[in-house]
């Protein structure tokens, strides 16, 4: 072994491997025969294909069977006649018409390998570095270029990931072209006519998302193609909400594993998956699916990869149609023209035996085919009439680029779902997926669900059914396929699924719970154009004509006893008062302004303030003449004559008017809007109507009102001409209802009523007073003239005093 490695120099490893496989003892099973099948020519490309297919070895050491001892392939078989055609083509001169000879005056050979194993393929990749050294080592020697042995261009395969690893870093490190037809590991993707498996992850993610596949099952093959296909769709289903509910290995069946493979089987009943993807070879499936069948599993829906989806050898499992309905990916291809024929007539030559025949029409250089080839095996192989299927297919035509040196991946995936008619299997295409742009294109009416008497449903496979709108998720478990569903809250919505939170509604707009959109908030102020504001803008019109009226009416008659009894020219004061606080209403109407929100209540309380100002001192001084004057003459002369009433009034209305202007000044009154009073409405008010300082600026006025009645009854048994406290305390009872409704109802209620009640109330309130006050004396000046003169009063007053007597 050793004198081999110092003859190699320095491909010590390489030797060291070679050395091993091919066993120096001479006791450890078979050897290369030769150099495999072969064609001579200036160059070569080698191609290691899957004649047959062998158990591994079951100790460490890497002992090589023979690979005739194993299951023959005829997958394999159609791949070496796509190279064998591809490569007379070049040589004849018979591809394309458009196509220009590609190596004119240079024979191109082959030499193809049986990698029935991953030992096998070690063993081969060994040998194609052995005739590049020797070539090497020629070239080196003066004068041999005539005799040079044939330089080998590429490698062409193997066929899966796990058998391309080890090859692709032994003839990496020698700068030897390797592509492969049908590995797909993404770690491979440098060079190869295949698609990685990183865009046929993307297509299956694709696939699962278009019907909605979230709950779902991944099995994969203990192998780095399986291996790295499920960790790349593992990784890729959670930026999808894809939920991967059980995942397994596919280990190859032996007696000591069967049980696990059977419990593969149970885990995916008991997770309650419609929907499972197969990231395998097809050689593990051979050995599962049976299983399978056994457990009598039907109904599902079984995503493949290109490696087994139309291989006939699945479809030939006893009693797979019944499992479910299958649809996978298999790689786009095109026809290769003359391939058919090509391979019907090496059959023919096989069948025959007529080796003879069969160089005939394959031209190749170098005499017979006999002599080209150094095993027969091949025609053994072809003379089984193999069919030629989907699967079949596409790996040829990736064969025949490959030999072209068309190192461009193919343009996607058609997708291919089972057919059965009876026991005769078809696969049928029914959508295809392009990587650039990721677009998946589906026309699933061609696709034949297995539902019992319903062939056109799509299955489900979710873990929780879709929340509807207006309802929000919440996951139950680790998967967050799995939830609950609850209702938005009032002021959310939500109007699309799959969202784990409720959306709030915008400032002005609302919703009711489980809402799956949101309406616009109703906005509330006292319009001008309302039924209800029409109504009390005419009795503010009728209630202004009233006191402008009496103000009219007692300034003609301003030095009558009427007059003269009611206060004089304060009565004048009074109705002015009561004509501002009348018009504080208008306040009111319309959306809130910053003027009318500062003038609104002020204007009312200071202008009401006036009026019951003066009527406090107006029933003080009637107390006070009838009842207290005989005991404080002086103070009480003192008082009146020095301007006491006028001075008295100015004191109690410019309190309330100190509070008020206080008021505004500490917390100006603004335009608000309220939003959260009413869900569904926004009330436009003047802000503060609550506040403190408002409180306070009420209470003045509440005082002064209990004051006002509390002096007027003190009169009560007064001649009737200046006994005015039923009068005062009817005027007082209104102000006091109209208010004390409308806080009550302003609690509960902001709609635009509540603001008209509180226009009614400052209208009453006036009124009342009117009424009360002024009026009964209009209607003596105009309508009982005779008890408007000095003999009518000095009778009441001499009356009185003979009844107090």
């Amino acid at each position: 072994m050793l004198q081999y490695v110092e003859r190699c120099g320095s491909v010590s490893v390489l030797g060291l491997a070679h050395a091993r496989l091919h066993g120096d003892s001479g006791g450890i099973g078979a050897v290369f025969q030769g150099d495999g099948l072969g064609l001579q020519g200036d160059y070569y490309i080698s191609g290691f294909f899957p004649l047959h297919d062998t158990d591994g070895p079951s100790s460490g050491t890497p002992v090589l069977a023979d690979c005739r001892v194993g299951r023959e392939k005829k997958h394999g078989y159609h791949l070496t006649q796509a190279l064998r055609f591809a490569v007379e083509e070049i040589n004849n001169g018979s591809g394309p018409p458009q196509q220009q000879p590609l190596l004119p005056g240079v024979t191109l050979g082959y030499r193809l390998y049986d990698v029935c194993s991953l030992q096998a393929g070690i063993l081969a990749t060994v040998n194609v570095l052995r005739d590049q050294e020797q070539r090497e080592q020629q070239a080196a020697q003066p004068g041999s270029a005539p005799g040079l042995e044939a330089s080998p261009l590429a490698v062409i395969g193997p066929d899966t990931s796990s058998k391309t690893m080890t090859p692709a870093v032994l003839l990496g490190a020698y700068l030897v072209p390797q592509i492969s037809y049908e590995s797909s590991n993404e770690m491979l993707s440098n060079k190869k006519v295949y698609p990685s498996d990183k865009i046929q992850v993307a297509a299956l993610i694709k696939l699962l998302v278009r019907f909605k596949w979230t709950w779902i099952a991944l099995l994969g093959s203990d192998n780095a193609y399986g291996l790295q296909g499920m960790q790349s769709l593992s990784q890729q289903s959670a930026y999808h909400g894809i939920c991967i509910a059980y995942q397994a290995v596919l280990p190859k069946l032996t007696a000591s594993n069967g049980q696990a493979l059977r419990k593969i089987v149970d885990a995916i009943l008991k997770t309650n998956v419609n929907t499972i993807v197969l990231f395998s070879s097809t050689s593990r499936l051979v050995d599962f699916l049976p299983l399978v069948v056994e457990r009598n599993v039907t109904g599902k829906v079984w995503l493949g990869t290109e490696d087994w989806i139309a291989s006939d050898v699945i479809a030939g499992i006893p009693g797979i149609k019944t499992i479910g309905t299958m649809l996978g990916m298999s790689v786009k291809y095109d026809t290769i023209p003359g391939f058919v024929e090509f391979e019907r007539k090496m059959m023919e030559a096989a069948k025959d035996g007529d080796h003879q025949r069969a160089g005939e029409f394959s031209a190749l250089p170098g005499g017979p085919i006999s002599e080209c080839l150094q095993s027969s095996d091949l025609y053994t192989l072809g003379a089984q009439e193999h069919s030629l299927d989907t699967h079949d297919l596409a790996s040829s035509y990736n064969v025949y680029k490959a030999v072209y040196a068309n190192g461009d991946p193919p343009t996607g995936y058609d997708i291919v779902a089972w057919i059965w008619r009876g026991s005769n299997w078809t696969i049928r295409e029914v959508g295809f997926y392009t990587p650039l742009p990721s677009t998946l294109t589906m026309d699933t009416s061609r696709i034949e669900w297995s539902h019992p008497g319903d062939s056109t449903s799509v299955p489900l496979s979710i873990c929780s059914p879709d929340c509807d709108v207006g309802h929000r998720r919440l996951q139950t478990g680790q998967h967050k396929c799995c939830f609950d569903c609850l209702a938005c809250p009032a002021a959310t919505f939500l109007n699309k699924t799959g969202a784990s939170s409720c959306q709030p509604c915008p400032k002005t707009e609302w919703a009711l719970p489980k809402s799956d959109v949101c309406l616009k908030r109703t906005v509330f102020f006292l319009a001008w154009d309302a039924p209800l504001s029409i109504a009390l803008l005419l009795l503010l019109a009728a209630t202004l004509l009233l006191t402008t009226g009496s103000s009219l009416v007692l300034l003609l008659h301003l030095n009558t006893p009427v007059v003269k009894s009611a206060g004089g020219r304060t009565c004048l004061v009074m109705l002015v008062a009561l004509t501002a606080a009348a018009a504080s209403a208008l306040c009111h109407f319309g959306p809130p302004t910053r003027p009318g929100c500062l003038l609104k209540q002020p204007l009312f309380v200071v202008s009401f303030a006036v009026c019951l100002a003066s009527v406090t001192v107006r029933a003080f001084q009637v107390v006070c003449i009838f009842k207290l004057s005989s005991r404080l003459p002086r103070a009480y002369d003192t008082w009146a004559k020095n301007h006491g009433p006028e001075y008295t009034i100015l004191l109690l209305s410019g309190t309330v008017l100190c509070v008020s202007v206080l008021r505004v000044a500490v917390n100006p009154p603004e335009p608000s809007a309220d939003f959260h009073f009413y869900a569904d409405s926004i009330v436009l008010e003047c802000s503060g109507t609550l506040s403190a300082g408002s409180w306070v600026e009420l209470a003045c006025a509440s005082l002064l009102s209990v004051l006002c009645f509390a002096l007027s009854y003190m009169g009560k048994d007064l001649p009737a001409n200046y006994n005015e406290a039923k009068c005062v305390a009817f005027s007082l009872v209104v102000y006091m209802i109209s208010w004390i409704c409308y806080f009550t109802l302003y609690l509960i209620s902001r709609n635009p009523f509540t603001m008209a009640v509180n226009v009614f109330a400052i209208l009453s309130s006036v009124l009342g007073m009117l009424a009360g006050y002024f009026l009964p004396k209009v209607y003596i000046i105009l309508f009982r003239p005779q008890m408007n003169t000095s003999a009518h009063f000095q009778n009441c007053i001499q009356m009185y005093t003979m009844n107090k007597q």
